[in-house]
């Protein structure tokens, strides 16, 4: 089944044909470091989201002096809208795996952890035989390939549907065993991770991604994309249009090009980065897809011209009240506000003044909040306010068009 469903899928760099296996082998041929600077060559930056260099977080954990390293994949993939991660792992848990011992090679690490999005209890009988067959290869345990010294193993945590457990010191938490919560920073996982010891943490995507720029090499990679956002995306696309799912595209792809091969019609806008990134409107659709333009972890949400972009925006602020972990002030009660002050415009009591504190609060909320939920859970409100004030404003006038 999963081959038949990978011959429905085309890419430039992900999507294609691998053996298992070929990149560890070729990692495991060349010293660490040669490993770590291809990666760092390639500029492969974290598919999670935030874009940090992958390399930069390797040479870290690299550096770090402890006999005991962790990699963890972080599998959660909670934010609304995605589910680019879930495919990788049905259909190329190849990629991901070698990425993870790629990734354990170059560190010195002895253990992998996937921590897998709770949700997705129903891939674990999967996954758990396709590490036998990792073991059974010696791609995983003792002497790996014939290197000696090389022991390292996976295994699989499952989490439990918090939304903050995508941030990664949250998920270390979980994985200890603790309430999913935000550590403060300084120190980093890179130093002090998982039960306090160096730690990678990267997304599901950029371990994948790893496993072809070992197999082709990091100016093969840089061919695909733009000079800052090398390589290509997964981009999971959902909402009005007629061919919804997962598409790679290289990083650069404008908005109007993405729209037109998903067959999207009369689309009104476009949210970017799931319900913690950006909604752009019509006269935006010209931007492009990448981290000097508009950065995305891969979800792309398309609403046509027939939605209420209120009542779009409620649903993610009401999102946001619950998932937060209510551990810090700024995103505790900012959320709860901004849902309060969507609630008053739905009803058209509001004044222009309010909203314009309540954008204040959000602007606050992004350089105050402990961790990513709290510092990207305003960029709704404040892009589809700003991007869609016309229609928002006729609540004014008792309700959407004036009704």
């Amino acid at each position: 089944m999963v081959e038949n469903l990978r011959e429905t899928r085309q890419g430039e760099v992900l999507f294609t044909d691998y053996t298992r296996g070929e990149s560890v082998k070729k990692a495991l041929s060349m010293e660490r470091q040669d490993v770590l600077f291809e990666i760092k060559d390639s500029k492969l930056k974290g598919r999670g989201g935030a874009g940090f260099p992958t390399s930069t977080k390797w040479m870290l954990t690299a550096a770090a002096k402890s006999e005991e390293k962790y990699v963890v994949c972080n599998a959660d993939e909670g934010e609304p809208g995605t589910f680019k991660d879930r495919v990788l792992l049905w259909e190329y848990p190849d990629l991901v795996f070698d990425g993870m011992i790629i990734a354990g090679y170059v560190i010195g690490a002895k253990e992998g952890i996937l921590y897998l999005r709770g949700e997705y209890e129903y891939m674990l009988p999967s996954l758990e035989a396709y590490l036998e067959e990792l073991r059974k290869d010696n791609l995983l345990g003792e002497n790996i390939c014939g290197k000696e010294g090389f022991n390292y193993d996976i295994r699989i945590h499952l989490g439990h549907g918090a939304y903050v457990c995508g941030e990664e010191t949250a998920l270390i938490e979980s994985l200890e065993g603790h309430r999913g919560e935000a550590r403060n920073r300084p120190p980093f996982p890179v130093t002090t991770g998982f039960n306090k010891k160096p730690t990678v943490v990267n997304n599901v995507e950029t371990l994948a991604a790893v496993t072809r720029i070992v197999e082709k090499g990091g100016e093969w990679y840089k061919t695909h994309g733009t000079d800052k956002s090398t390589g290509s995306k997964l981009l999971s696309v959902s909402g009005d249009c007629e061919k919804p799912g997962v598409y790679e595209l290289p990083w650069g792809t404008t908005i109007s090009e993405l729209l037109e091969k998903v067959g999207a019609k009369n689309t009104k806008a476009v949210q970017v980065g799931g319900a913690s990134g950006v909604c752009l409107n019509k006269a935006q659709f010209d931007r492009t897809l990448g981290y000097e333009d508009v950065g995305t972890g891969g979800s792309v949400i398309i609403f046509d011209e027939s939605r209420d972009m209120l009542k779009v925006l409620k649903n993610f602020m009401e999102f946001f009240v619950e998932e937060s972990c209510g551990q810090c002030i700024p995103c505790r009660v900012g959320n709860t506000k901004l849902l309060e002050g969507v609630e008053m415009i739905e009803k058209g009591e509001f004044t222009f003044g309010y909203i314009n504190k309540l954008k204040d609060l959000g602007k606050s909320m992004q350089v105050s909040s402990k961790c990513g939920l709290g510092q990207s859970s305003p960029n709704s409100f404040l892009t589809i306010l700003e991007n869609f004030k016309d229609e928002i404003l006729n609540y004014a006038n008792g309700g959407r068009n004036g009704k």
